[in-house]
């Protein structure tokens, strides 16, 4: 196995991904849109988090009728920010995107966009500060294929985990038989992503040959923090260009919570919403049984290595210091 080009959801052919940002006179959040190809893609959804806040995640149930997602929205600004859905699906229907319905005699597209949120409120300092309908639309304005900017940017903004600075991260790996899989992250955890013996990045364990720099590293106190329900959230899209149905994308949320699992400690948490699409391209034909377990397994490890980008990719802001900040060595000392 190896990663894709850019090591990022991107390299899944069709997605791309665009982020809205905002910071300073109060700000710090952000919204990230992944787009997919015009067609859309087969979705599924898990929810493990005991304060999730979501959008069209029942519809995403293999049980009921709808298949296909046009875009999957991440963002700031805790249910307030599902506004920026909005924004996405004005943009898409102007276009021409969308599921085709009859209404009034004509056939009307009708985007289907599901979302899902972090608690961000008031990290910029204004409470009021948040995303709204604007910038899912910029957000998927500025959508590209050409890899993902990581850190504090789009949805992962204002995110923070485990007291140090989250933000967003991506990660991609490409199996012996072609198959793509990519994931991107937004990782606001009340857990922790840092082994408190060591010092080091639960994910860095993880990484393909060379892909987490080699640095000495201090064990240091965690930053204070004080959680409260419902104020965090790690949310992941995984994409494959894969061939799979409505409940094998299900399968694979679940098993990419597997791979949360082993970059955050303790995840899944009553304070955390954590929430993992999975949406399939079908590029590619169907895996067989093998080829599926592959495709779970490849699917786990790309979370925990976007969970590792997400957290050196972020820079101190507003209070919150970053990993390398706090744990790298050349940096403490």
């Amino acid at each position: 196995m190896r990663p894709g080009t850019t090591n990022s959801l991107t390299d899944v052919h069709g997605i791309r991904v665009g982020h809205a940002t905002r910071r300073a006179d109060g700000w710090l959040t952000g919204t990230t849109v992944v787009r997919m190809p015009d067609d859309g893609a087969v979705g599924g959804v898990d929810v493990r988090g005991g304060g999730p806040g979501t959008r069209e995640t029942d519809l995403l149930d293999p049980r009921n009728m709808v298949e296909r997602v046009h875009a999957i929205v991440l963002t700031g600004g805790s249910a307030f920010g599902l506004a920026a859905a909005d924004g996405v699906m004005q943009s898409l229907a102007a276009e021409g995107i969308g599921l085709p319905v009859e209404a009034a005699g004509r056939q009307v597209p009708v985007p289907i966009v599901p979302a899902a949120v972090i608690f961000d409120l008031g990290r910029g300092g204004d409470s009021n500060a948040r995303p709204d309908a604007s910038f899912g639309a910029d957000a998927l304005a500025a959508a590209s294929d050409s890899g993902v900017e990581q850190g504090a940017v789009g949805a992962g903004a204002g995110a923070r985990a485990g007291g140090l600075k989250g933000g967003i991260g991506s990660a991609s790996v490409v199996l012996d038989d072609g198959t793509t899989v990519g994931c991107l992250v937004v990782v606001n955890a009340v857990g922790s992503t840092v082994a408190p013996a060591t010092g080091e990045l639960y994910a860095a364990r993880q990484g393909l040959p060379d892909e987490f720099a080699q640095v000495p590293v201090h064990p240091n106190d965690p930053p204070p923090q004080t959680p409260a329900v419902g104020t965090a959230t790690t949310l992941a899209v995984v994409a494959t260009d894969a061939t799979l149905t409505k409940a094998q994308c299900q399968k694979l949320a679940g098993i990419a919570h597997d791979g949360m699992a082993r970059a955050i400690n303790p995840v899944h948490t009553m304070f955390d919403g954590d929430t993992v699409f999975a949406v399939s391209t079908m590029t590619r034909e169907a895996p067989d049984g093998m080829g599926f377990h592959a495709l779970l397994t490849a699917a786990g490890d790309c979370v925990t290595r976007a969970v590792g980008h997400a957290m050196w990719h972020a820079e101190s802001e507003a209070g919150m210091p970053s990993y390398r900040d706090h744990h790298v060595a050349s940096q403490v000392e």
